[in-house]
């Protein structure tokens, strides 16, 4: 018998054990051939009611984050719990529309997926609706439900639960929950996806893409080191092409962006789908993941749309993290009313490409047999994930995403009028506003443009400098020594048809080998070819060694591609950049990783010509400040230019914190003690003192000296009658036990020798011998009590 049918049977089972439950719920038994779905038993859980009472509030249905509305096509974590202490062996859940009597198949909203199989499955009396797979005490249980598509309406999400021999099934109050559908922030985006457009001519968009992905906002275990956006990868696209989906499963292509941030493979994905793709959408990494605007901008790129290609995705890897991304899938940007989206704004949470089963950002690599599909994080995935909340609220948003419509082209075929400023499409940009520099400014000629800093038909810069020679009246500035623009490499303007106009190089193919030394390549293509028809000899493909691994062994690491490269750190002439790339598995025998995770290299800006500012190069670093330790050292630079040309804020003097050898530390001893008491009462003995070692010699300092001294002592010759035992006099008592040499006192035995003062070095035990008792007839001077003190643990330490 199926779990399901099991579960219908504990149900009839209840009836025999409560008469109460049978009147409640009019259940009669049935042969289970019968009791199938097209015998009304969905409709007749539906109907079934308990006499619960009022205002009990032992178990709830929960709808992660507690929305009011549902967002049609998307994924929710539904929850029943019980609060402590009570808990419940079965349950029933179930998705309706409202109104509907569940009686039809198409009663019945959304679509449950099962998160553990050994916790819960489909009823097979009533397919849509979830039960338990064995009967148990539990406290809670967690599936997936998938809202329905736009259109809807409004959803009532209902379930029972079985406690004991009572089932409880509400039709108001917590264990169901009235979802309506959300409506659509943008009033001319259609419903996803629009399986026709009916728009006209293209559109041209500016994606951009704000990261918020921060220690400040997302604080739970946030990798300080190595935080990182990958490189975006994307396309504009038709319906006949997925690059991700919720409930799909990730490409190889996804997978590489998903677990190592390589958009490699994913690129290569879109460009094979030939006519199926418009454009291509690339933007560079972001290391670290999260810089303020004004210090980096948010990177965007451009992309175009038409009839059949209308929809747009994309998607970044979250780094590091075992295979968590955010992105766009199928952005519809063509309206019902045949005309093109004006904008969208989307906040975006992470979510799980089904390829690694870490779940912290720094999970080990973790491969998932057989791979899961995709599916949005939740803030209930597991107690150690960063983005964990034991109440199940609505995770943060770690970006936003914002796609603009910039301009139309060809004709439009929809009657709603545009923006002035949306009609640019084909119109050239406008030469630039006459000069307007104050006449009060005197200045050079302008110099030569500089040479384009891309070599490739990547976009770059040039630019051009003059000098303020006078400035006639200082309360009137003086703008304008620097003028920048738009540039790419020889052969690849417009302008210029005599030659072969090519792309830009496709990214680096993954290394040939995963380990030690092998190659790479990247490919371009022809955008235009000579208008006299002659043939382009420029290079279509490049090939370079690389290695992962300088050496293959146990020792070995994975590591992720490299991250693309900062800008320069000079606008203008020589620089340097750097760009990093993180470990994704450490060596297999523990080691520590040796590939290099950092690289900086030099880098060429255009020529820095003359300008008021100009700098002798930076002096060597002086020496330190110190002799040992810690301490500090500068170097100098100096103004060539004349002071009067104008005023140069540039600092003339660094510096920074040098480190030496550590510097010598002499040993530290305490001061001696009082010399003791000495040892022997009569005869010759010796006395000691002591002092402590307060600081250890360190590197190379002077060595620690004595730290026991004794001198000999001598008190009284000893009276006859007194022996030496050990070294030591002894003496006899009388019969009485009195002293001989106090007479008249009587004496307890010597105590035991106390624990030593020190362990090692020099120090001291003590021991007594009490009076115990005096007769009148003694001098009380003469009769106390007598302590003993020796030398112990003289070894050094």
């Amino acid at each position: 018998m199926t779990a399901a049918g099991r579960h219908a049977r504990v149900l009839l089972l209840l009836c025999f054990a409560s008469t109460v439950a049978c009147s409640a719920f009019g259940f009669t038994e049935e042969p289970p051939e019968r009791a199938g779905k097209a015998d009304g038993y969905c409709s007749r859980i539906l109907r079934a009611q308990s006499n619960r009472k009022e205002g009990n509030s032992e178990f709830r249905l929960r709808v992660e984050g507690d929305p009011e509305n549902y967002q049609p096509g998307s994924t929710y974590r539904v929850s029943v719990i019980a609060s402590s202490p009570s808990y419940f062996r079965g349950f029933t859940l179930i998705a309706l529309k409202e109104g509907a009597e569940g009686d039809k198949d198409e009663d019945y909203a959304g679509n449950f997926q099962i998160i553990d199989e050994e916790e819960a499955q489909f009823m097979t009396n009533c397919p849509p609706a979830v039960t338990e797979s064995t009967p148990r005490r539990r406290t809670s249980i967690q599936v997936f439900w998938t809202a329905p598509p736009s259109g809807s309406g409004c959803i009532i999400l209902k379930a029972s639960i079985v406690q004991k021999r009572i089932i409880y099934f509400q039709d108001e109050g917590l264990l169901t929950k009235r979802l309506c559908e959300k409506e659509s922030l943008y009033g001319d985006v259609t419903d996803k996806p629009l399986l026709d457009c009916c728009a006209c001519g293209t559109a041209k968009y500016r994606v951009t893409f704000y990261g918020n992905w921060s220690e400040k906002i997302h604080s739970k275990d946030y990798p300080r080191r190595a935080n990182h956006w990958s490189a975006i990868i994307g396309a504009s696209h038709s319906k006949n092409y997925v690059l991700w989906e919720y409930g799909g499963f990730a490409s190889e292509g996804v997978k590489q962006v998903a677990e190592l941030g390589s958009p490699v493979k994913m690129e290569e994905e879109i460009r094979q789908k030939g006519d199926e793709v418009l454009t291509v959408i690339k933007m560079k990494a972001q290391w670290p993941a999260w810089q303020p605007l004004n210090v980096r901008a948010a990177p965007s790129a451009e992309f175009s749309v038409d009839r059949t290609r209308h929809l747009m995705s994309f998607l970044t890897m979250l780094g590091p993290s075992p295979d968590w991304n955010v992105g766009l899938s199928a952005e519809d940007l063509c309206t019902k009313e045949c005309g093109w989206v004006q904008k969208v704004v989307q906040d975006l949470i992470p979510w799980d490409a089904g390829t690694d089963s870490g779940v912290t950002y720094e999970s080990p690599n973790k491969p998932t047999i057989p791979q899961d599909k995709i599916r949005p994080l939740t803030s209930l995935d597991h107690p150690q994930s960063p983005f964990y909340d034991p109440e199940g609220g609505a995770i943060t948003p770690v970006a936003r995403v914002v796609v603009e419509r910039i301009a139309r082209k060809g004709e439009q075929c929809n009657i709603v009028p545009d923006n002035v400023d949306d009609i640019v499409a084909d119109i050239a940009q406008e030469e630039k506003e006459e000069d307007d520099t104050p006449e009060t400014c005197i200045y050079s000629n302008w110099s030569p443009w500089s040479a384009c800093s891309s070599a490739t038909c990547e976009k770059g810069k040039r630019m051009r400098q003059r000098m303020l020679k006078a400035q006639l009246d200082l309360s009137v500035p003086c703008p304008h020594t620097q003028d920048f623009e738009p540039c790419m490499g020889p052969g690849c303007s417009d302008e210029d048809a005599s030659t072969c106009m090519m792309s830009e190089w496709i990214t680096w193919s993954p290394c040939s080998m995963s380990c030690g030394t092998g190659s790479r390549s990247r490919e371009r293509y022809v955008k235009q070819f000579p208008d006299d028809g002659s043939v382009c000899t420029l290079p279509t493909e490049e090939t370079e060694n690389c290695v992962v691994n300088e050496e293959c062994s146990p020792s070995s690491c994975l590591v992720t591609e490299w991250g693309e490269w900062d800008v320069c750190s000079a606008t203008c002439g020589l620089g340097m950049k750097r760009r990093e790339r993180i470990v994704k598995m450490p060596p297999a025998d523990g080691s520590i990783c040796g590939a290099e995770v950092l690289e900086v290299e030099k880098c060429m800006m255009p020529e820095c010509h003359t300008i008021p500012c100009l700098l002798t190069p930076w002096s060597d670093w002086s020496d330190c400040s110190v002799t040992c330790g810690k301490g500090l050292r500068t170097r100098q630079r100096a103004l060539k230019s004349p002071v009067e040309l104008g005023e140069c804020t540039e600092e003339l003097e660094q510096v920074e914190k040098c480190m030496l050898p550590e510097c010598p530390i002499d040993c530290v001893m305490s001061e001696w003690t009082q010399w003791s008491e000495c040892n022997k009462s009569c005869g010759k003995g010796h006395t000691i003192r002591t002092r402590m070692v307060m600081l250890e010699p360190q590197f190379g300092g002077d060595p620690c000296p004595e730290t026991i001294q004794r001198k000999k002592c001598r008190i009284r010759k000893c009276k006859r009658g007194q022996g030496i035992k050990n070294g030591k006099p002894t003496k006899k008592p009388d019969d009485n036990g009195r002293d001989p040499e106090h007479a008249g006192c009587k004496m307890r035995p010597w105590s035991s020798w106390t624990e030593c003062t020190k362990l090692c070095g020099g120090g001291i035990q003590e021991r007594l011998m009490m009076v115990k008792q005096r007769f009148k007839t003694v001098v009380l001077s003469s009769c106390k009590d007598r302590k003993e003190i020796r030398a112990c643990n003289v070894h050094p330490c």
